[in-house]
């Protein structure tokens, strides 16, 4: 099945548009000199370089030189529309336009030659996805096995304590040294005068420093006298 070819006013003003700027391009050419099949040529070239540099633009985003040899063949196909607008005597052209219209098929070669192989940039690789992880499933913990109740455990009496048997009465010590009776004598008046002192019996300690005796002869008058 063939398609059917929709005209639209898109693509009929596209088709006038490339037939006016085509035909500028071909008189600006014929004029800087350029005869013959040669001004035909020129503005098929100025036309697939403006095609060339919108494909790769299309296809490359922001790419540098596509914008600028875009930009150069669009310079050459407005310039050649103006010029043919009668700002311009096509009977007597400049050098420098001559110069321009000369060096253009060069400058064309370059241009498709490096849009055509300038190495497209690689789209950045997405990331493997991680495989997912085995989903485990956790069974709950099986309850622990019921026990019987427990017996209750009697408690312990504390036994009762021992009477505790009645300890005799022990008997004043007899004093381990022989006093002599004048020594115990005087000393029971040292005594005497010390509880009228001091209100307080007299201890072994102070017997034996004013009398300077020994310990023991001491302790034995002081256990007599209390």
């Amino acid at each position: 099945m063939f398609r059917t070819l929709r005209l639209d006013a898109v693509l009929i003003q596209a088709v006038i548009a490339g037939a006016l700027s085509f035909a500028h391009l071909h008189d600006l050419a014929a004029a800087a000199g350029q005869d013959g099949w040669k001004a035909w040529a020129y503005p098929v070239s100025v036309d697939l370089l403006l095609v060339a540099a919108w494909r790769r633009m299309r296809k490359d985003g922001g790419n540098r030189d596509a914008w600028l040899w875009f930009a150069i063949a669009l310079i050459a196909s407005l310039g050649a529309n103006v010029a043919t607008a009668g700002l311009l005597d096509m009977n007597d052209v400049p050098d420098w336009l001559r110069i321009l219209v000369a060096g253009w098929p060069a400058l064309a070669f370059l241009g498709g030659t490096l849009l055509a192989h300038t190495p497209h940039p690689e789209p950045a690789s997405m990331p493997e996805p991680e495989p997912a992880p085995d989903l485990v499933v956790e069974r709950a913990p099986e309850p622990p096995p019921e026990l019987p109740p427990a017996e209750p455990v009697p408690k312990e009496v504390p036994p009762e304590p021992a009477p505790q048997e009645e300890l005799p009465e022990l008997s004043p010590a007899v004093p381990a040294v022989a006093v002599p009776p004048a020594l115990l004598a005087h000393a029971q008046k040292i005594a005497d005068a010390h509880r009228a002192q001091t209100g307080q019996p007299i201890d072994a300690e102070t017997l034996r420093t004013r009398h300077g005796m020994p310990a023991a002869l001491a302790d034995s008058i002081a256990l007599q006298l209390a």
